[in-house]
């Protein structure tokens, strides 16, 4: 299945500032999760933002938080963000028929997100890397869990390039220079 911008809604899944300095690979992560936003936004793909129970695990972190604050945010008690009656309203609403997932915990909320958006429906695309758990073992068995289920594994650079679909597309410059 080719990826098309016009069909796609991407969902951050809990990257908050509590947890976020006990996950695995937490630089590249994040370093990955800013460049795969920066190139979203220019491909005006719309976001969907999600914080599980912020009282306890706080905001998303400050680097990716002022780059999408103009998105509309959730907070949840749900594991799956398709659990939680505003975002399953705000994603229907969008009328997109993929979501691109990234986030954390991979196989916790990602995962339980994931599945629940399959079973709405939807075509689902995992970021592999913009997403991590604490334990590295707990997101490869996540990310091989979810690809037998039907999610779609990709990058975040092959995600930006399939968005991009061709060099002569005028963004194609800002996603060039955003993943060198």
């Amino acid at each position: 299945m080719r990826i098309n911008v016009e069909d796609a809604l991407f969902c951050l899944v809990d990257v908050q500032d509590k947890l976020y300095p006990h996950v695995t690979n937490k630089d590249e992560i994040e370093k990955n999760l800013i460049t795969l936003i920066k190139g979203l936004k220019v491909l005006s793909v719309p976001f969907i933002i999600n914080e599980q129970y912020k009282k306890g695990i706080g905001e998303t972190i400050p680097s990716l938080n002022e780059l999408v604050t103009e998105y509309p945010h959730f907070e949840k008690t749900t594991f799956s963000c398709y659990k939680n009656e505003e975002t399953i309203e705000a994603i229907n609403a969008t009328n997109k028929k993929v979501v691109i997932v990234a986030g954390i915990e991979t196989h916790v909320c990602v995962l339980q997100t994931c599945i629940d958006l399959l079973e709405g429906g939807f075509e689902v695309v995992l970021v592999t890397d913009c997403c991590t758990s604490r334990k590295q073992n707990d997101t490869d068995v996540a990310i091989s869990r979810l690809v037998q289920a039907g999610v779609i594994p990709t990058t975040y650079e092959s995600l930006l390039f399939e968005l991009t679909l061709n060099a002569k597309n005028p963004v194609f410059k800002e996603i060039s220079s955003l993943v060198k």
